[in-house]
């Protein structure tokens, strides 16, 4: 199927970016996938591709391909395949971008271009990803979904241990699917792309989800807080960067404003290298202190950058 999507996408460019009506011979020696053995199969091939193309919705015409009409060649008008400006406002531009933005298929990005040529997308200072990606692991999503909808448990391999939990929900955060269960009596969390086996149970309503029960207040907000590891780590600031870490880390851990003016903060750690690429963002401004396992961690990172 991926030829034949590819195969298509190569004759709709070809036939929009020609100077005029091509004729199949040109189309056979000219586009990828049309290389055929034999003329009845290029025939068949290309015939198929046509009603595809039509089904599609997609404007293919015969035109002449000289003024004494005598060949005959195919051609896409491209004023009759764009879109008419739908006039969108501000806002609706904007809920569009975000909307590309959120799910990513087979691991390729949002259509951005799209959303520009519908009159550009929106100005954001957010470096938080918003993509979901929904490629290699879309059959296990699939099945957690249904784990959850339907109340069955869940079974998989997580960190080379095995789990069975009853999955109360999932939850997207920072580009990653998290599902939300009980596994005896603990409310755990666990990243979809780690776990790996996923068996959904055959039976239906097997667990009650507790009422008035949020996943989503089961994840933490803070990257570095999601993870199988438990250490504290203590980080000075500059003065002149204590304003926006304080800001950053809320009410997470502990912090001491020092005599010139920097911070002193003691933060629970979880996921080391979101901590690490957190940290990164501070550039110098930021120094870790403990424990010595995280900061070799730490520098083997900036090294290996430069």
């Amino acid at each position: 199927m991926q030829r034949v999507i590819e195969r298509i996408l190569n004759l709709l460019a070809f036939l929009l970016t020609a100077a005029g009506p091509v004729t199949a011979d040109e189309i056979r020696t000219t586009v990828a996938g049309y290389d055929q053995g034999t003329d009845e199969a290029f025939h068949r091939m290309f015939e198929r591709d046509k009603d595809l193309l039509r089904r599609l919705g997609i404007p293919l015409e015969l035109a002449p391909t000289d003024g004494w009409q005598v060949e005959q060649g195919y051609l896409v008008d491209p004023d009759a395949y764009a879109l008419p400006d739908p006039g969108l406002t501000d806002d609706e531009r904007a809920a569009l971008w975000l909307a590309a933005q959120i799910v990513r298929l087979g691991g390729q990005v949002g259509a951005a271009d799209a959303v520009f040529k519908l009159g550009g997308a929106p100005v954001t200072a957010s470096g938080e990803p918003l993509a979901a990606s929904l490629s290699e692991g879309a059959e296990d999503l699939g099945s957690a979904f249904l784990a959850v909808a339907e109340r069955r448990l869940l079974t998989f391999d997580y960190r080379a241990k095995p789990r069975r939990i009853a999955p109360y929900g999932l939850v997207h955060r920072r580009g990653h699917w998290y599902v939300v269960g009980a596994e005896g009596d603990a409310v755990k969390v666990f990243r979809m792309d780690k776990a790996s086996d996923i068996e959904v149970g055959h039976e239906a309503g097997a667990f009650d989800r507790p009422a008035g029960f949020r996943a989503a207040d089961a994840i933490p907000q803070a990257p570095w807080e999601a993870g199988g590891e438990d250490m504290t780590a203590t980080v000075l600031f500059d003065a002149d960067m204590a304003w926006w870490a304080r800001r950053q880390i809320g009410n997470r851990g502990s912090a001491e404003e020092l005599d010139d003016g920097g911070l002193r903060v003691e933060l629970p750690v979880a996921n080391p290298e979101a901590f690490i690429g957190w940290l990164l963002s501070f550039d110098d401004a930021a120094e870790l202190v403990a424990p010595p396992e995280l900061r070799q961690r730490l520098v083997a990172r900036v090294e290996e950058g430069l």
